[in-house]
């Protein structure tokens, strides 16, 4: 559900965020800078998610196991 609000701003700022942004995409632009401020995700359930997926992680494990042979001991 979207809310709708008023704010107010500097009109400078306001100039620049119609000049690079655009004028219809303001909301979400500011949306999109305040998510990771005030809405916690739950990074635990999504690591659980993705261990949970046995294709995946087998996947993973292979791509990680190939790199072992480009590495390099380089003397010091």
């Amino acid at each position: 559900m979207q809310k709708r609000m008023t704010i107010t701003m500097d009109e400078v700022v306001y100039e620049g965020l119609i000049r690079v942004v655009g004028r219809r995409k303001i909301s979400a632009f500011l949306e999109n800078l305040a998510r990771p401020h005030v809405v916690s995700d739950d990074l635990a359930a999504g690591y659980r998610a993705m261990a949970e997926d046995a294709a995946r992680e087998q996947e993973a494990l292979a791509w990680s196991e190939a790199l072992i042979g480009d590495a390099v001991h380089a003397p010091r």
